[in-house]
């Protein structure tokens, strides 16, 4: 298995009426965890599942389990989402009153405490909180919807981030992820840039071929750009 990155599926375009197949289908192609997007229509204008949800996933698979709350005050839905079996939860820093609380909470719960930046924020809204953070998720796209269009200023970002994560930290933690229109055709620059979990949704859980063959080329191309 290719160790440049780690690849989360997000089943939010997976089918589910039939996830439980798909997410076996993403676990036999070899991923290193499953995605899941909580929304509560308020945050974003989408609305999906709640903690129910993760828990039945709990049981379909041992992979680690990627909860990313695009919720308002998620603090409120931390411990759900823990005892749903969550191993890492990600909160943005543009919901949170008090980020630091709610990171401080999420690590109580021993899991994984994430912090999301929307397109539009500054990676300086985290670096109080760097030394809290297991992951720093970069979205690529406005948050919300799946299948939307990779942000091509992405990478720039990240790059930004990576230096203040350096400048702040031994630079080993906390890791950055990114979320949001990764396919085959910018995933070399996300990885190049310094993301090291790669969140991808419409580019696995597709009918153009399998989700096998589609992971297999998401890794293919995260050592070489398309067209090379």
């Amino acid at each position: 298995m290719d160790s440049s990155f780690f690849l989360l599926p997000s089943i939010l375009t997976a089918d589910f009426g039939n996830l439980e197949k798909d997410i076996a289908r993403a676990v036999d192609a070899g991923v290193d965890g499953i995605h899941l997007d909580v929304m509560d229509g308020r945050f974003v204008p989408n609305l999906t599942f709640g903690a129910s949800v993760v828990a039945s996933v709990r049981k379909m698979t041992a992979l680690k389990l990627d909860v990313h709350l695009m919720v308002e005050e998620p603090l409120r839905l931390i411990p759900d989402f823990a005892a749903a079996g969550a191993d890492v939860i990600t909160v943005h820093v543009e919901a949170c009153r008090d980020l630091y609380r709610v990171l401080d909470t999420i690590r109580g719960f021993e899991l994984e405490a994430g912090v999301a930046l929307n397109p539009g924020t500054a990676c300086e809204a985290v670096r109080e909180v760097l030394a809290m953070a297991d992951r720093v998720l970069i979205m690529s796209v406005p948050p919300g919807f799946g299948g939307a269009s990779f942000i091509p200023t992405t990478p720039a970002k990240l790059a930004r981030m990576r230096s203040l994560i350096m400048a702040e930290s031994d630079g080993t933690r906390p890791v950055m992820q990114v979320d949001g229109g990764v396919d085959v055709s910018n995933v070399h620059k996300v990885v190049a840039a310094g993301a090291r979990h790669v969140v991808a949704g419409s580019s696995v859980f597709n009918d153009r071929a399998s989700v096998k063959t589609n992971v297999e080329a998401l890794r293919r191309a995260s050592r070489q750009p398309q067209g090379h």
